[in-house]
């Protein structure tokens, strides 16, 4: 390892300055970047330390509280402290006007997180006025117990950890491992963010590039729709690690060059080799750690980017063939956009230009429909399907490897809001129908929503933890109209050239069974379908304004003779991408739901069950 703890593992590609050139691009991106609003006012950064200050304020009342409920002296009172830590992008230093701050409140020993969510929502309400919060959710019971918080027009997500420690003084850092000693995996989950954000920070060479360069990496992974764990792409802290490699790397590059460095080295990388800030940190401890010579399933991990802090875990663990095939697809374009940009003088908009994953990249698509009866019931459901989709991309994988080449999913879900007057009505909208669709009511991303409880239900799942039950109140009718909350994940499908053949019924019936085997899965209210769809008939709410949505293309062809046009009937049929492949479906036309009630087709997508 270098001396120098922020040049890495391994010594450093180039020690060169900027050039003109490199300082010139620099300003051309730092402009890019503030005409698409990627940068708060100082106003705005000064009233989230305000809330900051605030929340401090009223943790230490919490500390003072449960401490007098217990008994503790006045004395151990007065110095027992409490303090805010923040991590994510906002520690980073790479947030924009509408990020939340990711807030960690630390508490002595005598605190535990059931008096965090007991006394918390009471004192806010004492702290902060009724128009200065406007929100708050407590999400207990997941694997990072959460408040999701609006305050003074901040976004906050609020966690909470208690120490082994008597008082939590102001200068209290996390660095010492022996203060992990005692805690439970959830209590290492809610501070390992604060201890690896800072730990990257540590490790890089110019803080300023460093987050320069981030901003313009996450906004590309954004808008190429790139970005989210859950479903296998990388997530910010990866991002972070990645960009903050190729900074030790090139230790005095401007941030234009760390870019171009960046997709050419994370495509050009030895994968599954890790991506690592440092060498294996000695602890004193023994926790589960990454360790691929240990653990099989670390070893399977393909596309490793090792946390900087004990224990070491891989933030990609969820990346999988198809997505890495995405992903190193993708990070091509993005060097070759970059390099015209410093020969050619193209300008840093083409790099972020809006993914096309609708418009052209697919001819086939694979829609997992959830719906819930009521919007509590479909939270927690939506977000247990997210959590599972990657599996299902897995199962397809390995099913028919022949005939696809990878299975892309879009890394947000459609959110839509349904009133049914009959039962076929319902059974339409269930299956994927916008018939019933109230128009009052703008379809949104899951991102757009930030529904915490979805995040959190999605999340818990990914952790390997059970998700809690958030069933609601019965499904509720009015005016004899039912109403249903919809979900939708969308999969673009590439298929090998020339592939013949398609049955991927296994993987989607396994999916299925594995999402309705969750213990609080009931059938009355809660269902799931999956359907083929063509990238003609994808609805108009997946494409933005300006965007051109795809027609369905009438070739005229010459009429074939009879014993060419049945083996053409018999090529398309065995690919399962056709209304009526499945013998189930068949059987159906004739006195089961109408076409328009059933999903247009790939094998084994019955209308049966969920």
């Amino acid at each position: 390892m270098a001396s120098d703890p922020r040049l890495g593992v391994t010594p450093t590609m180039s020690n060169d300055p900027p050039t003109p050139k490199d300082l010139k691009l620099d300003d051309a991106l730092l402009q890019e970047l503030k005409s698409r609003n990627e940068f708060e006012a100082q106003e705005e950064t000064q009233r989230r330390r305000t809330v900051l200050e605030r929340l401090e304020k009223v943790l230490k009342r919490l500390v003072v509280l449960v401490g007098k409920q217990r008994g503790l002296p006045q004395g151990i009172l007065s110095e027992a402290g409490g303090k805010i830590f923040t991590f994510g992008s906002f520690e980073l230093g790479v947030y924009g006007p509408k990020s939340d701050i990711d807030t960690l409140m630390l508490a002595p020993k005598h605190v535990n997180r059931d008096h965090f969510f007991e006394h918390i929502p009471g004192l806010l309400k004492k702290e902060f006025k009724p128009e200065e919060m406007t929100e708050l959710t407590p999400v207990p019971g997941i694997s990072v117990p959460i408040i999701k918080l609006d305050l003074c027009g901040v976004s906050v997500d609020l966690i909470f950890c208690s120490l082994q420690l008597s008082s939590v003084p102001k200068n209290q850092e996390l660095n010492d491992l022996n203060l992990l000693r005692g805690l439970n995996e959830t209590d290492l989950r809610c501070v390992n963010g604060t201890r690896v954000t800072r730990r990257i920070l540590d490790l890089v060479p110019q803080t300023k590039v460093f987050r320069m360069a981030l901003r313009a990496v996450k906004l590309w992974a954004k808008q190429r729709a790139l970005y989210g764990n859950i479903v296998g792409y990388p997530g910010g802290v990866a991002y972070a690690m990645m960009v903050a490699r190729i900074c030790q790397l090139y230790p005095r590059a401007a941030a234009p060059n760390i870019i171009l460095k960046f997709f050419f080295l994370m495509r050009k990388w030895n994968w599954p080799n890790p991506v690592l800030l440092q060498n294996h940190e000695d602890a004193p401890l023994t926790l589960r750690e990454w360790d691929p010579a240990v653990y099989p399933g670390d070893k399977r991990h393909l596309m490793p980017v090792i946390t900087p802090a004990y224990p070491r875990m891989n933030a990609c663990h969820t990346i999988g063939p198809s997505t890495r095939k995405v992903l190193m697809r993708e990070m091509e374009r993005a060097e070759t956009i970059v390099r015209s940009i410093y020969d050619n003088n193209r300008p840093w908009k083409d790099l972020f230009q809006r993914h096309n994953f609708f418009t052209d990249a697919y001819k086939h698509y694979i829609c997992v429909i959830t719906a819930g009866k009521t919007k509590e019931a479909q939270q927690a459901w939506s977000g247990l399907v997210e959590s599972k989709v990657k599996w299902l991309i897995a199962g397809i994988e390995v099913s028919d490897a022949k005939s696809v080449e990878l299975v892309q999913p879009f890394n947000k879900g459609f959110l839509r809001v349904h009133e049914c007057k009959n039962d076929e009505e319902m059974n339409k909208t269930l299956e994927g129908s916008l018939d019933c669709q109230v128009k009052e009511i703008k379809t949104e991303t899951t991102e757009q929503a930030n529904d915490i409880v979805v995040q959190s239900a999605a999340q818990t799942e990914a952790d390997g933890q059970h998700v809690p039950e958030t069933n609601g109140a019965a499904p509720a009718e009015t005016n004899g109209t039912r109403m249903i909350w919809t979900t939708t994940f969308y999969m673009g499908i590439g298929l090998t050239k020339g592939a013949a053949s398609l049955d991927i019924s296994n993987p989607i019936q396994d999916f299925r069974r594995t999402c309705m085997d969750w213990p609080n899965y009931n059938p009355e209210l809660h269902s799931i379908r999956v359907k083929h769809m063509r990238n003609y008939d994808l609805p108009a709410d997946v494409f933005v304004d300006g965007e051109t949505r795809p027609t369905r293309v009438k070739k005229a062809k010459a009429a074939p003779k009879p014993e060419d046009a049945a083996a053409n009937k018999r090529s398309f049929s065995s690919t399962g991408l056709d209304d009526n492949h499945d013998p189930a479906k068949r059987r159906q036309s004739a006195n089961g739901p109408s076409s328009a009630a059933r999903p247009n087709g790939v094998t084994g997508m019955n209308n049966t069950g969920g």
